[in-house]
């Protein structure tokens, strides 16, 4: 008798073989100038059951241009294993071809001029369609909301959330879990989490002063759909105090909690669940590890990371599902479930290609809605682009580079520090800058540029501590971003090494000279953690330097060694 374990890895090979996930098939088969909406949610319906997934959506609610990573390093276990492969190996893994819609989509290379070909990717009036579409192929599609959706733009933070609430209320999820929600402030959070009309969940959100569930975030939610008892299981982002301020969100308490987490699968399968699924936001080696380590959990919807995966990857019986960032894909996982076990799956990554995906007029209304008191502030043309601009990797974009240039000239400082977040659309070459751009790649609560002295020797100190985060090789130490973008200065990383000696020649560009541990250098910043932190906000440090320049020119970043790859 074929094992449950043979089973799962079966059906996924058939779905990688006759393009169930639909990604590739379509790319091959469609000519780049007449694919159509029908391609694009074309889905051969499986099972009994349906779960449509989006995450890390950052508050984009309009079409954008995204550019995915050139550099994704996986170390320890993970070295050359999705999500670390980018580029033309990842299209080769897959089978993707070059020049194909999915290469847009999907990988870096070329991006600026396959976006004039394929246009702009997301807005969640396009999202709507899709779920709308799935919903009339299965109405009882569970869609759920992987987290990092109340932040990241202009109208955002100017609402405290509010006009994200309203728009995802309109998609109508029925569940979500949370990460930088958080840094609106824990009182501004507990007021949205008590209006939503669906699941605001985390059995990891704990209330600091008791060490017990939080009461505002139930562990799980219970759901009937398809003749199937589904239980939901949320999962926040851990490490919330070490990420982001702390002082924020002081009543409460998150980490990965795997007891916690497999007293719950065990609670949830005690009263009749037939299929667990986490809805996560760990990030993509945190959920591989964890899958590994807890048992019973169907399939994990996971978020933080922004990956965009075609396929699943099987952890066990686990699968886990990675559905990108910015309302640029949606997943559609469908499920056989029998008899109390899920016997096969077929799913699909949709990219929403927003040039052939009709936008739903009721949540394009709501929109508009939303947008209507700052467009002007938001379509101000502040400065234009002959660089294509963008941000994610694990060490400088673009963007980075520029809003570091920024920091050095507006703050008049020798080193600048960009931390190391992977959210914020791309522009491309040619563009004009709006004031909504600088604030999709600056927004957040705590957006203060600092300007201080370091010793070169603490400089070094963060650089070590901030690699540790992103490639200590056990996933359960990788606690924040990507590698914290620099400016004015040069340094050496390698990956393979040990914390402490990761992080070698570094150098004051403006010189040439090597950093002296012993000397006192002018920093400057943003997005420090620290309660009472002074200076202008980034946003209008980043506006101030581009309407000097009138066009930036961003040249390419060659201070950043990288070794041991």
């Amino acid at each position: 008798m074929i094992s449950r374990r043979d089973f799962l890895q079966v059906s996924m090979a058939a779905s990688a073989l006759y393009g169930a996930s639909g990604f590739g098939n379509w790319a091959k088969l469609a000519a780049q100038q007449a694919l159509t909406q029908d391609q694009l949610l074309e889905f051969d319906t499986f099972g009994n059951v349906t779960l449509i997934h989006v995450t890390d959506i950052h508050a984009q609610t309009k079409p954008i241009y995204f550019r995915e990573p050139e550099i994704n390093i996986g170390v320890g276990d993970n070295k050359g294993a999705v999500p670390h492969i980018t580029g033309a190996e990842f299209r080769r893994l897959y089978g993707i071809e070059d020049g194909s819609p999915s290469h847009y989509a999907l990988t870096y290379n070329d991006f600026a001029s396959l976006a004039q070909e394929y246009g702009r990717v997301g807005g969640l009036d396009r999202v709507a369609t899709v779920i709308n579409a799935i919903r009339a192929d299965r109405p009882d599609a569970l869609l759920l909301d992987g987290g990092d959706t109340w932040h990241g733009s202009y109208t955002c933070y100017h609402t405290e959330g509010q006009d994200m609430v309203n728009v995802m209320n309109a998609l109508k999820p029925d569940a979500m879990t949370f990460h930088w929600e958080f840094t609106l402030g824990q009182d501004r959070v507990r007021e949205l989490v008590e209006g939503l009309p669906y699941a605001a969940l985390g059995q990891n959100i704990f209330d600091a002063m008791w060490d017990e569930p939080a009461a505002e975030f139930p562990p799980y939610e219970m759901f009937e759909r398809g003749g199937t008892k589904i239980a939901v299981i949320g999962q926040a982002f851990p490490y919330m105090p070490i990420a982001n301020p702390g002082w924020m969100f002081p009543d409460f308490s998150f980490g990965i909690r795997d007891e916690n987490m497999q007293s719950m699968v065990d609670e949830v399968r005690a009263a009749g669940a037939e299929l667990v699924v986490c809805l996560s936001h760990n990030g993509f080696d945190v959920d591989k590890k964890m899958a590994g380590i807890v048992t019973g959990i169907d399939v994990i919807l996971s978020g933080h990371t922004h990956d965009a995966l075609p396929e699943p990857v099987l952890v066990g019986d686990t699968i886990i599902i990675a559905s990108g960032s910015n309302g640029k894909f949606v997943s559609r996982v469908d499920l056989d479930v029998q008899n109390g076990k899920m016997m096969g799956f077929r799913t699909k990554l949709i990219p929403i290609f927003s040039d052939v995906i009709e936008p739903d007029a009721e949540v394009a209304a709501v929109i508009d809605e939303q947008r209507a008191p700052f467009e002007a502030e938001l379509t101000e043309v502040i400065g234009q682009t002959d660089s294509l601009l963008y941000r994610r990797g694990n060490f400088n974009g673009s963007w980075d580079d520029l809003i570091c240039d920024a920091l050095l000239s507006e703050r008049e400082a020798d080193i600048a520090m960009s931390p190391g977040v992977r959210w914020g659309p791309s522009i491309l070459p040619g563009q004009d800058i709006t004031r909504e751009d600088i604030w999709n790649v600056t927004s957040m609560t705590y957006g203060k540029a600092y300007r201080t002295e370091m010793t070169g020797e603490f400089i070094h100190t963060i650089l070590e501590d901030v690699g540790d985060n992103l490639f200590n090789p056990d996933p359960y130490y990788q606690q924040g971003g990507d590698m914290v973008r620099i400016g004015g200065m040069g340094y050496s990383i390698d990956v393979s090494q040990p914390m402490g000696s990761r992080i070698s020649d570094l150098t004051l560009l403006s010189t040439g000279e090597p950093i002296d541990p012993a000397k006192t250098y002018v920093v400057a910043g943003w997005a420090s953690v620290n309660e009472g932190t002074e200076g202008p906000q980034i946003w209008d440090v980043v506006e101030s330097h581009i309407r000097k320049q009138g066009t930036v020119s961003v040249s390419e970043n060659t201070s950043v060694k990288v070794k041991g790859v």
